[in-house]
């Protein structure tokens, strides 16, 4: 494609150089780049890729698109922002494939992925082709990409949708996180459909308060990016959203266009009825939990929307046996269950210990942890919360990445020790597993909680190969 008919799609201060010239890719990365390439020069928090631009042409880059220009021979396209470029000139350099298919986006604090799985199920239900994009990865017909970020950058993100597309998927599940929506990483994609789950803390480490947080997960239904919303009317940000927007609404506490009434909740799952846009039909999970019951109600309302009828969305959700990671039951060892969970955000802990706090017929023993540098002011908060539910905590590491383990610890410790409960520190996962499982008796339910599906342990900037499901059959044989 020829630079000057790429460059159409963006605003532009000032072009240098021969607009004429070829593009055979796309590159934010000065080390991958290659011969014919266009590479994007941004200043980021920490590092400014202008200052790696020298070493992309070096490697072939045939233009740049930069905010101020540069003393080197080669064209460059000089813009306000380069980073809000990558993804209208990644969209158009993939021929716009996402105009060829129907997108659902997912955004919210928790229950992103398995909303997103739950829409998978009922589409393919309903005889649909489908691909999902999120944490757990991308899928699509029998092709799995391993997950990086829970909503890719732009150039990759668009060459997989130009897949997608070449594949014959017709409907697509995203996960869309408020770093996405923050850096613009979605721009440009007209959602069917967007869905808002919940905002609960989280991410403050970079977006220094709640406010900024809830303000970036707004950008999704402003400017006519969602044709339609799907707002959940329990969340105090869902009830703003919908002041501001057209949509339709589900819930549990508050009016909406679809709740459920008659939940029983068990061990192995969740029933209730449903009432969708006033048709009533009964619906059986195979997740336990409250909050599954709204990730099940948000899907089902996108999928009626869209056209789907109830008895594939009530066949979607029954064969749906699990979401990996999402209060996933992964193991009975000694007449107790065990379940990993994702769950490392203060309203996602404790969600999770309430639903199996109802169902626990003895001890419920919670092992989880804290990741390093992120978020520190929800340490002790997760601490205070899980004692309050947990007969008993074995605090243990997370992803650590670069902070030691035992200061992260030291700080969950202080919500846990106000309420008395005895508890354990473990710093390796581990052991801290394997002593938890030794614990279990009878009617015990252990909450292993934290990394979910995730397959690495982070420290100091190395991912070593770890599961919580793997070391957990492991240890139990």
């Amino acid at each position: 494609m020829k630079l000057g008919e790429l460059i159409k799609n963006i605003e532009y201060k000032e072009i240098c150089g021969n607009k004429d010239i070829g593009i055979e890719g796309l590159c934010t990365d000065s080390q991958k780049a290659k011969g014919g390439d266009l590479f994007f020069c941004y200043k980021g928090k920490t590092h400014d890729s202008h200052e790696f631009a020298e070493e992309a042409v070096k490697a072939g880059a045939a233009a740049l698109v930069c905010e101020r220009k540069l003393p080197l021979k080669v064209p460059q396209i000089i813009v306000c922002d380069g980073r809000k470029a990558v993804a209208p000139l990644a969209r158009a350099f993939f021929g716009f494939s996402d105009k060829d298919m129907k997108f659902v986006a997912v955004t919210g604090t928790n229950g992103k992925t398995t909303t997103t799985y739950m829409l998978d199920g009922i589409f393919k239900a309903a005889g649909k082709k489908t691909g999902v994009i999120g944490t757990l990865g991308i899928s699509y017909g029998e092709k799995f990409v391993a997950p990086e970020l829970t909503t890719p950058d732009p150039i990759f993100l668009h060459g997989i949708i130009a897949d997608m597309r070449d594949c014959g998927v017709e409907y697509v599940f995203m996960e869309v996180s408020a770093h996405a929506l923050y850096f613009g990483k979605a721009d440009g994609i007209k959602f069917d459909v967007g869905i808002f789950t919940n905002c609960t803390q989280d991410h403050l480490d970079f977006f220094g308060n709640m406010h900024e947080y809830a303000e970036c997960k707004k950008l999704l239904f402003k400017d006519g990016r969602c044709k339609f919303a799907v707002i959940n009317s329990d969340d105090k940000l869902g009830r703003q959203i919908s002041e501001k927007v057209e949509c339709l609404s589900y819930g549990l506490k508050n009016p909406a266009d679809v709740f459920a009434v008659d939940i029983v909740e068990a061990i192995n799952g969740t029933s209730f009825v449903i009432n969708l846009f006033d048709e009533l039909y009964d619906i059986k999970l195979n997740v336990p939990a409250i909050h599954n019951v709204y990730n099940a109600m948000g899907a089902a309302a996108c999928a009626k929307i869209m056209g789907i009828k109830t008895e594939y969305i009530a066949k979607g959700l029954k064969e749906l046996k699990t979401v990996s990671g999402r209060l996933e039951r992964v193991a009975r060892f000694n007449g107790a269950d065990i379940f990993v969970d994702f769950a490392h955000t203060p309203d996602g802990l404790e969600k999770s210990l309430q639903a199996l706090k109802k169902l626990c017929e003895g001890k419920l023993y919670c092992l989880f942890g804290c990741g390093g540098n992120r978020d520190k002011t929800k340490r002790p908060i997760m601490g205070e919360i899980a004692s309050k539910y947990a007969d008993f905590c074995i605090v243990t590491s997370d992803n650590p990445r670069y902070e030691d383990p035992y200061d992260i610890i030291s700080e969950i410790e202080k919500g846990i020790k106000p309420s008395g409960k005895k508890y354990v520190t473990v710093t390796e996962r581990e052991t801290a597993t394997e002593y938890a499982i030794n614990l279990l008796e009878e009617g015990d339910i252990l909450l292993v909680a934290g990394k979910g599906g995730e397959y690495y342990q982070e420290i100091m900037g190395i991912k070593h190969s770890y599961n919580d499901n793997s070391v957990i059959k492991k240890i139990i044989g």
